[in-house]
């Protein structure tokens, strides 16, 4: 028998945590974190080309959902001891050790069973440990069965009775998302090994009803390193509509192999200790009364298990928990499914959460403080995030049958394509406070048809079926709703178990500027208006009379060489690279990575140290390039690059300040409310945006007056309210709204010089991805 875990962690650590100091965490509740996908630091994005080729390349293959019998054990090849991992200065596990611990774990029993779910963009094995009761193939096999039957045919499944009996629950964990917010992966270690080892008639009737899953740390780039974000500079918890990182879709997959009823993601940091359920406004493709239902009953859970800790203010700086749809007004919702929480719901979970621990370790507080003190506070977070855990386990062990039901009858409203419920007093009883500003709902179409016309097309329809969407295809023409469809055409039904998923990545969304003042992200996303394919949407009572087969994947079309897709810019640089000087965001510099243009990060800087423009072609700028801080030889350097026909691309507020500080293009940018983001409408009259898109995404949007002689409009918000989607006010002067905006300039272009300038007010990059919009840019950097 090895040593017990515990111990090994701690030599890992290689320290002991040590005694309170009395200093207490950063105080208040949660405010909206504007995240546009740009450094903290302010400057410009850097991350490694051979991360971004290994997130465009990777994809995991289905976890192993029937493959044997439980346990599933493996020896894990142990990592490169890294003494500059950022887990050590606070106590906590460094990367390396986590494989060792688990090796050990898999040893302690017959219960705990681990796998790789992925790698890193850095190519860091991704660990999913999986506790259960013992299994034999067959049961296994039977578990499968009962798990494709709830999500496939859920009228069925609701009458099974072996289903009711037999079928054990799916719980996940998720943890460390955010690189640095460490504590939830030290908190399921202890977790696991308690599972493991346990002898308690409560934890041995836990495990025959359930399988619990652990996500050890979901980005391990980001731990190492200490930072928010992946090796790639992306914001995991921002990209599951997207999914444009390994890390997104190995989660992705596990939500679809496993199917959890419950699941927690675990981060920090705010003080008292966040739970949720949210905020208004709330998802309108969910089924709220039963997700409602469900996850306030584990939030009070939770709360009394955090709470019953012992911690007070006073001693140990740490407030009581808050759950925001009980104890707040706004400013913390569940509206887009970028967030891990508000994803899972369409793969079957009807209880999902955000935990933030209340300790405050990261950023100014790891520089700054103490290593006692940092010790003092990860080792609270450690604890409350392990009794939020135990809560869960708790609530699933105790609700199983209910938990069940309701994810077969979620699934059983969606395939028969009946309305959602209101929330309400009535229809989710124990819920207090429920009003008419937590009712949200929305009207689903009978189907979507998408024509198989271009490699837009197909990217779409293999996005939708990564995530678990069913799509078909007509073999003849066929009208619906009076309107003809070409033979060929895909067709996503909306009777199915994953309508939500399927609409909410579809739809075009909604403007919720009236619903509340502030958002915690953004507001609009619609894969239908902004990734380049036709989508049509089919009315609900439409029958559906047209002969269709499965798709299993849409075959790539010829990109051509219009460049009117990502694809096709690709393929011109495959044919020529463009190289490219960069001062842009990740997801930005992600997006031109994935168009294969020859990139060159660089900012202020970079070009203050003597860079070499000779090789360059276009300067890209939106982040971390201030051109009036440059010094008088990087000025000279630029202006001999501009002067010798070197192109320039600006995008935002920091590219327009840039032409203005350049003296490039005549024009004035004004800056709307910095606070707006969505889906617009907009107007295409250049040849840069010819067969464009008729709508683009606008994050703290920009618009451009008094344009000087020579300058070319080639794009322009739509006149009116130009906002189809998503959340934009005007400013406490008035100012700054869509209707500002409307018909202004939105992308200009011209001459300044012997430079070709293109400045954008739009976000045709954000984030990697509105990719029906990638072609502007493409065709402005190729010119």
């Amino acid at each position: 028998m090895p040593r017990p875990v515990a111990i090994t962690l701690a030599a890992a650590t290689s320290a002991a945590l040590l005694a309170p100091l009395g200093a207490s965490a950063d105080a208040g509740g949660p405010s909206p974190v504007r995240d546009s996908g740009a450094r903290a630091d302010g400057r410009a994005a850097t991350s490694p080309a051979a991360a971004a080729e290994r997130a465009l390349r990777d994809t995991p293959s289905a976890l192993s959902a029937a493959t044997g019998g439980y346990p599933r054990e493996q020896v894990l090849p142990a990592q490169p001891e890294n003494p500059g991992d950022k887990s050590v200065k606070l106590g906590l596990t460094p990367y390396h050790a986590i494989a060792p611990a688990l090796n050990e774990l898999q040893e302690l029993g017959d219960r705990v069973s681990v796998e790789i779910a992925g790698r890193s963009s850095k190519g860091h094995p991704l660990y999913l440990v999986t506790v259960t009761s013992p299994e034999s193939a067959r049961t296994a096999r039977e578990q499968e069965r009962m798990r494709e039957l709830i999500e496939r045919a859920p009228a069925r499944a609701a009458k099974d009775p072996r289903i009711k009996a037999r079928y054990k629950t799916p719980v996940f964990v998720n943890n460390n998302i955010h690189g640095n917010e460490w504590e939830g992966t030290d908190a399921a270690l202890g977790l696991i090994e308690e599972l493991a080892t346990s002898k308690s008639e409560k934890t041995e009737r836990l495990l025959d009803r359930s399988r619990v899953y652990f996500n050890v740390t979901a980005n391990p780039d980001g731990r190492i390193a200490g930072t928010r974000a992946n090796g790639n500079g992306f914001d995991l918890n921002r990209d599951f509509v997207t999914a444009s990182q390994p890390e997104t879709r190995a989660m992705r997959q596990i939500a679809i192999d496993k199917q959890p009823a419950v699941m927690i993601d675990l981060h920090g940091y705010v003080n008292g200790t966040l739970i949720e359920p949210t905020t208004p406004p709330h998802g309108e493709n969910y089924e709220y009364d039963l997700f409602l239902k469900n996850t306030y009953a584990n939030a009070l859970g939770m709360e009394k298990s955090v709470n019953g800790l012992g911690y007070t203010e006073e001693r140990d700086g740490v407030k009581p928990a808050v759950i925001p749809f009980r104890d707040q007004e706004e400013g913390w919702d569940d509206w887009p499914p970028i967030f891990t929480p508000q994803y899972m719901p369409f793969h079957g979970a009807v209880a999902s959460h955000t935990i933030e621990f209340p300790m405050r370790v990261n950023n100014d507080a790891y520089d700054e403080l103490p290593v006692a003190e940092l010790r003092r506070r990860s080792a609270i977070n450690v604890d409350i995030a392990g009794a939020a855990m135990r809560a869960t386990l708790d609530f699933a062990r105790s609700k199983r049958s209910s938990l069940i039901a309701d994810q077969i009858e979620t699934f059983r409203r969606a395939d028969a394509g009946e309305k959602q419920v209101e929330v309400s007093e009535e229809t989710v009883p124990g819920v207090p406070g429920i009003g008419p500003e937590d009712v949200y709902t929305t009207e689903f179409p009978r189907a979507y048809v998408i024509p198989a016309r271009g490699a837009a097309a197909a990217r779409l329809v293999n996005h939708l079926l990564a995530n678990d969407v069913r799509v078909e295809r007509a073999s003849h023409a066929f009208r619906l709703a009076g309107r003809s469809h070409p033979a060929g055409s895909y067709v996503v039904d909306l009777h199915q178990s994953k309508r939500g998923m399927a609409n909410v990545l579809l739809a075009d969304g909604r403007d919720i500027s009236d619903k509340v003042s502030t958002m915690y992200d953004i507001s609009g996303w619609s894969l239908g208006l902004l990734w380049g394919a036709d989508v049509r949407a089919v009315p609900e009572g439409t029958d559906l009379d047209v002969r269709r087969t499965a798709v299993r994947s849409a075959a790539a079309a010829d990109p051509g060489r219009s460049l009117d897709s990502a694809e096709a810019v690709a393929a011109a640089n495959g044919r020529h690279r463009t190289k490219v000087a960069a001062a842009v965001t990740p997801g930005e510099l992600f997006a031109l990575r994935e168009m294969k243009f020859d990139v060159t990060p660089v900012s202020t800087a970079a070009l203050n140290d003597g860079f070499d423009w000779k090789n360059t072609d276009v300067l890209f700028v939106s982040s971390g390039l201030a051109h009036d801080k440059l010094d008088a030889a990087a000025r000279k350097a630029l202006d001999g690059f501009l002067a010798d026909g070197g192109r320039v691309v600006a995008r935002g507020a920091e590219g327009a300040a840039f032409n203005a500080s350049a003296k490039l293009l005549d024009v004035t940018a004004v800056e709307g409310n910095e606070a707006a983001n969505g889906v617009v409408r907009v107007r295409n009259e250049g040849s840069l945006t010819k067969g464009a898109p008729a709508h683009s995404f606008v994050y703290s949007p920009l618009w451009f007056t008094g344009l000087g002689s020579g300058v070319r409009v080639e794009q322009s918000y739509a006149t009116g309210n130009p906002l189809v989607a998503g959340h934009w006010r005007v400013t406490d002067d008035g100012k700054g709204g869509p209707r500002d905006a409307a018909g202004k300039a939105s992308v200009v272009s011209g001459r300044a010089g012997g430079a070709q300038v293109v400045l954008f007010g739009t976000e045709p990059l954000f984030r990697a991805h509105p990719k029906g919009l990638f072609p502007q840019v493409g065709r402005a950097l190729i010119g």
